[in-house]
């Protein structure tokens, strides 16, 4: 049985049962911080919310109910076909030649290993954590049954055009150029068995 621990203090936008997509998305920022930019960000009154968060540990947070939907996109028509899940991940990091360390773009320090690929003008990425990818393999597979959306995954982080007509896996990245989410670290193999 999946564990998902529920937060109940945020509000949706609306409701759709109508979901084709399940969106990746991921925080650039830790847990703590990401939460806690969710709750007060434009004075406790932020739309732009995911349905689920899983931190590094692999802990599922639902945010919003999977049949509402916020305003995390900036069309109204995808949010309403999307079910959002956001990993916790700092995206891309920078080397802090002072510490012989990496921070992202807020500033948090890294001291682990990185992934390192050229990407979006970035070249060094924290890499997604083996429990955070198990729990949502696992949460993918019980919304996708939920909700009638097919195992299928564009397979990769490059923007895809009219990727709002694709029914199934998708990323932040698959719907424009700028954004690192997911980033290349994640290893879009998990899904080559789901179909």
């Amino acid at each position: 049985m999946l564990k998902i621990n529920e937060i109940e203090k945020f509000k949706h936008v609306g409701r759709s049962k109508n979901k084709k997509q399940i969106l990746l998305t991921h925080t650039s920022r830790n847990f703590k911080d990401y939460m806690y930019s969710l709750k007060y960000r434009y004075n406790g009154n932020n739309k732009k919310l995911p349905h689920y968060i899983i931190d590094r540990e692999g802990n599922i947070f639902n945010i919003i109910p999977p049949d509402t939907y916020s305003e995390y996109m900036d069309v109204s028509s995808y949010n309403k076909k999307s079910i959002i899940i956001t990993l916790e991940n700092l995206g891309w990091l920078r080397k802090n030649p002072l510490k012989n360390s990496f921070i992202n773009w807020i500033g948090d320090e890294y001291n682990e290993n990185v992934y390192e690929r050229k990407w979006r003008g970035h070249h060094f990425w924290q890499p997604y954590t083996k429990k955070q990818i198990d729990s949502m393999s696992m949460l993918i597979d019980e919304l996708c049954e939920q909700f009638d959306i097919p195992k299928l995954s564009i397979g990769h982080n490059v923007k895809v055009d009219k990727i709002e007509n694709f029914n199934g896996i998708t990323t932040k990245s698959n719907y424009d150029i700028e954004s690192t989410d997911l980033n290349p670290a994640f290893n879009f193999d998990i899904f080559i068995n789901k179909k």
